[in-house]
């Protein structure tokens, strides 16, 4: 077991309580039952969470919109559990989803791990997306730090030479400027 699954498990014995069914659903190794749990009626929250990961790490693309739904929570550990199953998965459809939470206004609280998510896939939605999120970021006042600080450590990792005008904007604010150096230091030809 690795130890993001052994974390999740810890995680989702202790919401579950750790029934039979929990024990269970850990325990099977055929992945049309974790499927079913995924479209069955009346599944708690944490059975899905369990068999969408599952099968996410696994690369059966019929965790997707589980996943998905699970990135966007306003539970931290989940989103944190489905960006790291999402980014195993391997669907294609993956790294638009990603860019649409990450972009997303009305869901900026939560883009912290759609933002994170879009740097480790390096999908060619990542640059515009995370652009555009850390653009909005810069306001005066915005009370989302952590999301434009990811923003501005993901541009640096992507190295992209579109990064530097808001890179370079970002360097006027005293929370984010030590890391927007770092990051414009690590696009090519930049001094």
């Amino acid at each position: 077991m690795d130890e993001e699954l052994r974390s999740l498990t810890e995680r989702l014995r202790q919401e579950s309580g750790g029934p039979p069914a929990f024990e269970r659903l850990v325990a099977a190794d055929d992945p049309d039952v974790l499927a079913a749990v995924l479209t069955e009626q009346g599944q708690p929250l944490w059975a899905r969470e369990l068999a969408a990961f599952r099968l996410g790490v696994a690369g059966d693309r019929r965790a997707f919109e589980s996943l998905v739904l699970l990135l966007n929570h306003r539970d931290p550990p989940r989103c944190a559990s489905a960006a790291h199953a999402l980014a195993r998965l391997g669907d294609p459809r993956t790294a638009r989803a990603a860019a649409a939470l990450a972009t997303n206004e009305l869901r900026v609280a939560y883009a912290l791990h759609p933002v994170r998510l879009l740097v480790d896939l390096r999908a060619p939605e990542a640059v515009p997306a995370l652009i555009t999120t850390l653009r909005r970021r810069l306001r005066p006042h915005d009370p989302y730090r952590r999301v434009a600080l990811a923003c501005v450590d993901g541009l640096g990792t992507l190295g992209d030479d579109r990064a530097r005008p808001v890179l370079n904007e970002a360097l006027a604010h005293p929370a984010l400027a030590e890391a927007a150096v770092r990051a414009l230091g690590r696009i090519p030809g930049q001094r």
